[in-house]
């Protein structure tokens, strides 16, 4: 969508670069997702550090001398500094970020330090794994994921980011929710792409969409004629033409994942009433297409 907003060229165009720039900006995914998992690592060694200093103070009491380790034992917190799938991929990755920018790993540790969900944590010197995957789980959930400061970081590195950011926050979750003890060497290295068909999926929808526009803009008309074409938002068109692009060009795609997927993107991106227009757009072409049987959908819940 974000490509096709910004493309300036029609369909005889070479947009090689644009192709390009929608592989990187998916990649761009990935390092995100490394960089937020280093972040955790990142706390964790901080928390080793404090324990240090604490141990060293010139009149540090007995407390301080032999203090409560639990943060620093969490079997969680150690199997992702132990992991060398994933340390690997964040090293190849050059994810060097928290070592440039350690105040916000100091903002973040803080921020937990001061938390309730680290004093009740903390009441106890051990735990089972279970108690060790809650308390990760909630620390990301509820101080990493929604900080403000740590959000303004991500914009400040890559704008695209923070339209990425939500889905890597969710992806985060499920992983250490599913995470055990004996947990598979690749856990936190998932890949990118669920297999080779999602992402020829990604460059065939920006390139069908751009080699098809005069036609794909000529089936918005012609359901759109009490409009003027002006008053339309421009993300609105967008999402139309990719959106009967799936519906005629991609036939395992069910008609309803394709009409919901645009509606829920333009109400993230578009005008309040978008998902209403592009709604009833999309619904009367469908039907036309159905009286006309243009629509040869194949494979399985495509009813």
């Amino acid at each position: 969508m974000q490509i096709l907003y910004a493309f300036k060229g029609g369909e005889s165009d070479d947009f090689s670069k644009d192709q390009k720039f929608l592989l990187n900006s998916i990649d761009g995914m990935y390092h995100l997702y490394l960089l937020l998992m280093s972040l955790l690592i990142e706390v964790h060694k901080k928390a080793e550090i404090n324990i240090e200093k604490t141990q060293k103070k010139l009149l540090a009491t007995k407390e301080d001398k032999d203090p409560n380790k639990k943060f620093i034992n969490n079997e969680v917190f150690l199997l992702l500094k132990r992991d060398p799938a994933l340390l690997e991929a964040i090293y190849s990755h050059n994810i060097t970020n928290w070592q440039l920018d350690d105040e916000y790993v100091d903002i973040l540790f803080r921020e937990i330090l001061a938390s309730d969900l680290y004093a009740e944590y903390m009441q106890t010197k051990t735990s089972t794994f279970k108690e060790d995957k809650d308390f990760v789980v909630d620390v990301f959930k509820e101080i990493i994921a929604p900080n403000e400061k740590l959000y303004e970081y991500i914009e400040d590195k890559n704008l695209t980011w923070l339209d990425d950011l939500p889905i890597i926050n969710t992806a985060i979750l499920k992983l250490l929710k599913k995470v055990k003890a004996n947990v598979k060497p690749t856990h936190f290295v998932p890949s990118l792409y669920k297999d080779d068909d999602d992402k020829k999926f990604a460059i065939d929808l920006l390139t069908k969409t751009i080699l098809k526009q005069s036609k794909l803009n000529a089936e918005i008309d012609s359901k759109t004629k009490n409009w003027d074409a002006e008053r339309i938002a421009s993300i609105d068109y967008i999402l139309l033409q990719m959106g009967i692009c799936e519906l005629l060009h991609f036939s395992s795609i069910p008609v309803k994942v394709t009409i919901n997927e645009y509606l829920e993107i333009a109400k993230e991106y578009s005008t309040p009433k978008s998902s209403v227009f592009i709604n009833g757009v999309l619904d009367k072409l469908v039907k036309q297409y159905e009286a006309e049987k243009k629509l040869n959908k194949i494979g399985r819940g495509l009813l």
